[in-house]
């Protein structure tokens, strides 16, 4: 499942260290997401989403 975390990120010229604070989880963690290593987990695709203002369909694509 491709998404838009990295680029949504750098427009606030936040760490991957910054997101996973706000969010919850380990620096780790938000590296495998951006590199699609690995698909969260719903409760944090929704903070997620809810940290950037959009819907879980504008930050996370199908890449069918």
């Amino acid at each position: 499942m491709k998404n838009r975390i990295r680029d949504l990120r750098a427009e606030r010229a936040w760490t991957q260290a910054d997101l996973a604070q706000r969010v919850g989880v380990s620096r780790q963690t938000i590296n495998a997401i951006e590199t699609d290593k690995f698909d969260p987990s719903l409760p944090v695709a929704f903070r997620l989403a809810k940290l950037f203002d959009l819907t879980i369909e504008e930050l996370f694509l199908d890449d069918q």
